[in-house]
């Protein structure tokens, strides 16, 4: 079990219970998801997945005070997706040592990678990330697979977990839990520094948090 920053023993006594748990359920599994804090590019709407950006100086501020939201919650599993603007911040939040998932980079957009969508329309009329494809990239297909990988490793996991990642693949990874397309992601607006959880209301899997 991660707390903030120690690895503890998995089955320690939780400081705290599980939001909706019902005793004995299998359904007590939880999905505590953070998005990375601010760049240079997500400020300014370039789309970024493998540039390797550093956080602003207010990225690192407001990633910094998520910290006090998460004060005194045990973790089962801690993951984060490679890029330096997500172990940052997972840093920031306090846990340093998060196990890195390469599942949990951003959305591969090609030949779109730090370009705008009004830049891109100019070209393609209409396009979003959601709907269109992204030259060079990964398709929607390939997202979903690797983020159903992601919800595997949870479900199997089980109790509370945390990641930390980027907002095209976030979403995709909530349209995925609750057993959607990749495509309804556009439903799901996600700010940088934000903290959403995922769980489940009986047996469906449903969003308890969003945005927040």
């Amino acid at each position: 079990m991660f707390t903030r920053g120690w690895l503890v023993a998995r089955n320690a006594v939780r400081k705290t219970p599980l939001m909706g748990d019902d005793a004995g359920s299998v359904t007590q599994t939880e999905l505590w998801v953070i998005r990375h804090g601010e760049t240079e590019w997500s400020r300014s709407g370039q789309h970024t997945s493998t540039t390797d950006l550093p956080l602003t100086d207010h990225g690192i501020e407001v990633a910094t005070s998520l910290a006090p939201r998460l004060a005194g919650i045990d973790f089962d599993m801690v993951l984060t997706s490679p890029r330096q603007r997500a172990r940052h911040t997972a840093e920031l939040v306090g846990f340093a040592d998060a196990a890195v998932d390469e599942d949990l980079v951003e959305w591969d957009y090609g030949e779109y990678e730090g370009i705008t969508t009004p830049q891109i329309r100019e070209r393609v009329p209409n396009w979003t990330v959601w709907t269109h494809p992204s030259p060079g990239g990964e398709s929607a297909q390939q997202v979903a697979d690797r983020l159903d990988r992601v919800v595997s490793k949870v479900r199997t996991a089980g109790g509370r977990c945390l990641v930390f990642g980027h907002g095209h693949a976030l979403r995709a990874l909530a349209a995925r839990w609750i057993q959607q397309p990749v495509s309804e992601g556009r439903y799901f607006k996600l700010d940088t520094s934000t903290l959403s959880v995922l769980g489940y209301d009986r047996e469906t899997p449903v969003l308890l948090r969003w945005n927040s």
